[in-house]
């Protein structure tokens, strides 16, 4: 006898978006979450143009109100400023994540979902080679699947053996904070020297500043960040300038956990989505698109009563070409020779700094975009 015909474990943003569209689908839907919401947790922030769009079909994304949306974004690897706009009118928010992680429960909530916040799991329950359910102390709950999506180091995913691949090894180290009476017209992106640097507006009225540097300076980055960080800010154009400008109003968020890996996201009585599953470095900020990308596509397979398998397969074909270049990305290399030659070759032509732009958002599918460019 089972108790919900699906158990989520983690209820932020793929354990939430995913109860929410399965519960709208008709099905019987636990989430778990050990936190209780709203609550922050670190985070890129940063919802891409296709996360935004499913947020919008969703109807949630008027929830974000106050979250001002960035429309344009000037990416600088240098001395070359790429200035434009998304595709399509395309937007990019970056809520914090006591907002949006709120804005998916409640929405579960609303979708006929039980969602039991302050509830951590002791084990799950297995019987006849599969997951059956989750414990805690004396309670046993059942369901036909369990789904772990309890982020990058996911209980589900080590007590299920989920195996990994394509490994990478953490490359970067990563800081962020808040920062007021900051001046913004959209997102900055800055590449120098083995330093990138991102500022984004957030909600109310604040602006966030990431800056990115190699792993192995975290002992030396950490000893003193906030020299640091404003070093890395004074580099990025007047963007230092601007911040020097404005008032901090909150401490330094970082980390240095920033491996990458795929998991295989299923197996008998369970799957796994978000995190859990697929994980990238943070640099590109595709974690939250990504994490309600895959809600997505997992709820449609289970919907559709589909092998599993065919989940990480249109899991991994959406998500290779982005890990791959996240990866790349993620060295702090010095941009290659071919690189300069094209950010020389996009600077003037509005048009192709545009589509340039949705490629790094996720809004124009890369390998389309460079297979065009290698043909022509």
């Amino acid at each position: 006898m089972t108790d919900y015909d699906v158990i989520i474990v983690g209820a932020r943003v793929a354990g939430s978006a995913t109860a929410m569209l399965l519960s709208r689908a008709g099905m019987k839907v636990l989430v778990v979450d050990r936190a209780s919401f709203p609550s922050d947790t670190l985070s890129t922030h940063q919802v891409q143009v296709p996360g935004v769009e499913r947020l919008r079909r969703w109807g949630l994304l008027d929830a974000l109100a106050g979250t001002p949306p960035a429309h344009r974004v000037r990416f600088s690897p240098g001395e070359i400023v790429l200035d434009g706009r998304f595709p399509g009118g395309g937007a990019i928010y970056s809520p914090r994540r006591r907002l949006l992680d709120k804005v998916l429960v409640d929405a579960a909530r609303a979708a006929g979902a039980e969602v039991r916040e302050g509830h951590a799991v002791d084990e799950l329950a297995f019987g006849d080679g599969a997951v059956t359910g989750i414990r805690r102390g004396r309670e046993t709950v059942r369901a036909p699947l369990l789904v772990g999506a309890d982020g990058r180091h996911s209980m589900v995913a080590k007590s299920v053996g989920a195996p990994a691949y394509r490994e990478v090894p953490a490359q970067t180290l990563g800081y962020y904070t808040y920062w007021a009476g900051v001046e913004m017209d959209g997102g900055e992106i800055y590449g120098r020297g083995d330093r990138l640097m991102g500022a984004w507006p957030t909600n109310d009225g604040l602006a966030i500043t990431y800056v990115v540097a190699p792993v192995a300076q975290f002992r030396s980055f950490r000893s003193d960040i906030e020299g640091n960080v404003l070093e890395a800010l004074d580099r990025s154009g007047d963007l230092g300038a601007r911040i020097r400008a404005g008032e901090r109003v909150d401490r330094f968020y970082g980390t240095a956990d920033t491996g990458a890996r795929f998991h295989r996201p299923y197996g008998p009585g369970w799957a796994l989505v978000g995190d859990a599953g697929l994980v990238m470095d943070p640099v590109t900020g595709q974690g939250i698109g990504d994490a309600l990308r895959d809600a997505e596509l997992l709820a449609e397979t289970l919907v559709a009563g589909e092998p599993l398998a065919r989940y990480e397969q249109r899991r991994n074909e959406a998500a290779s070409a982005m890990y791959d270049f996240t990866a790349q990305l993620a060295s702090v290399a010095p941009p290659t020779r071919e690189e300069l030659a094209l950010f020389a070759a996009l600077a003037g032509d509005q048009a192709e700094i545009d589509r340039f732009l949705g490629v790094l958002t996720g809004s124009v599918p890369m390998a389309e975009y460079f297979s065009e460019r290698i043909a022509a």
